[in-house]
C-alpha cells in the first residue's frame, strides 16, 4: 500500500509527515483497490472537491474531446471509492469531461484507497507539474492545504518543489481585494504584479490606485515597484526619487527591491562602503509578525 502511495505521490508521504498513518475511507469500498486500469462508468464518477484549477481552456478541451472521440482515453484516470458504490475523480479531470463530451459511457481509471490528504497532494502536484494553475489557484491551493490539513509553509513547498519563500508570497496573494484577485486569475495582472502590489495592502486606496494604473497603462513589474514606493513615500518627488537611485550603488538597489519583493514591506537599505543599516518599514501588526516569522526569530 505504502508504495502504491509513492508512485501515486512521486515520493513518500513519510517525506510530509513522518510515523502517520494512512487513513482509509470510512465508508465501506466500492471496489478493491487496485494498479490494473479497468473501465468504470463515467457517470459513476463525481468531481474532485479538492480541485484547486477553477479554469479550463475551452479550445483545449474540445481538442481532448475530439481525440478522445476518435482514438480512446489513452491514460486512465485516478479514482478513490466513494459511497453506495460510487466513485470520487482524484487525477484527470479533463480526460473525464472530454469523455462524457464525446458521449463514451465508460473510462478506463485506475482504483486506490487514498487518503484526503494525498487526494489533495496529487491533485496539486499533477496541475502544478503541468504548470496548470494561475497565481491565484495555487494561493488558494497552498492556503487550503495548510488550514485543512494542517501543512506548515516548509512542509508545503517540499511536497510541491516550490521554495518557502514562493509559497509564503502565494499564500499573501488571498489578502489583495477580490478585484485585483480577479486579475491575477485572468492574466491581467502577473504574479511579479501581485507580490507588489501586496506591499499596499494596509493602505487601500493606493491599491486600488495602483491596480488600475497597472491595467490601464500596462506597467512592468518594475515599474509597479517604482510606483508603489511613490505610494508608500508621497513626501519624496519623482525627480529625488531618480537623484537616488542614481546615487545608490546598482548592487544596493537590486538587493533593496528583493528585499521588499520577499517581505512584501517597503525597504530602506542605507550603505557606505559596506557598513550600514537594513531598515524595514512595517504598517501594520501584521507586517510586523509576518516579518519576525520570515527571519526566523520566532
Amino acid at each position: 500500500m505504502i508504495n502504491d502511495k509513492r508512485k501515486a505521490l512521486g515520493r513518500g508521504l513519510e517525506s510530509l509527515i513522518p510515523g502517520r498513518p494512512i487513513s482509509a475511507p470510512q465508508t465501506p469500498a466500492a471496489a478493491p483497490a487496485t494498479q490494473t486500469s479497468n473501465e468504470i462508468a463515467v457517470d459513476l464518477i463525481d468531481p474532485n472537491p479538492y480541485q484547486t484549477r477553477r479554469q479550463i481552456r475551452e479550445e483545449a478541451l474540445n481538442e481532448l474531446t475530439e481525440s478522445v472521440r476518435t482514438s480512446g482515453v489513452v491514460q486512465p484516470v485516478v479514482l478513490r471509492p466513494s459511497q453506495e458504490g460510487r466513485y470520487q475523480l482524484v487525477a484527470g479531470e479533463r480526460r473525464w469531461l472530454a469523455s462524457r463530451r464525446a458521449g463514451r459511457t465508460t473510462i478506463p481509471a485506475i482504483v486506490r484507497q487514498i487518503s484526503n490528504e494525498q487526494a489533495m497532494e496529487i491533485t496539486i502536484i499533477e496541475n502544478l507539474q503541468r504548470e496548470d494553475l494561475n497565481p491565484m489557484e495555487q494561493a488558494r491551493a497552498f492556503e487550503r492545504l495548510s488550514r485543512e490539513f494542517g501543512m506548515t509553509q516548509e512542509q508545503i513547498a517540499s511536497r510541491t518543489g516550490k521554495d518557502r519563500a514562493s509559497v509564503a508570497n502565494f499564500i499573501r496573494l488571498l489578502k489583495l481585494p477580490a478585484a485585483v484577485q480577479d486579475s491575477l486569475e485572468s492574466g491581467a495582472l502577473s504574479f511579479g504584479h501581485g507580490k507588489v502590489l501586496v506591499s499596499l495592502v494596509g493602505f487601500p486606496e493606493h491599491l486600488e490606485k495602483a491596480a488600475r494604473e497597472i491595467l490601464h497603462k500596462q506597467l512592468s513589474v518594475r515599474q509597479t515597484e517604482e510606483l508603489v514606493s511613490r505610494l508608500l513615500n508621497p513626501e519624496v518627488t519623482e525627480n529625488t526619487v531618480e537623484q537616488k537611485q542614481t546615487a545608490i550603488d546598482p548592487n544596493v538597489r537590486e538587493a533593496q527591491r528583493s528585499l521588499e519583493r520577499f517581505l512584501g514591506v517597503k525597504v530602506e537599505i542605507q550603505d557606505r562602503k559596506g557598513r550600514g543599516k537594513i531598515i524595514l518599514k512595517y504598517s501594520s501588526l501584521e507586517d510586523f509578525d509576518r516579518i519576525v516569522e520570515v527571519l526566523g526569530a520566532r
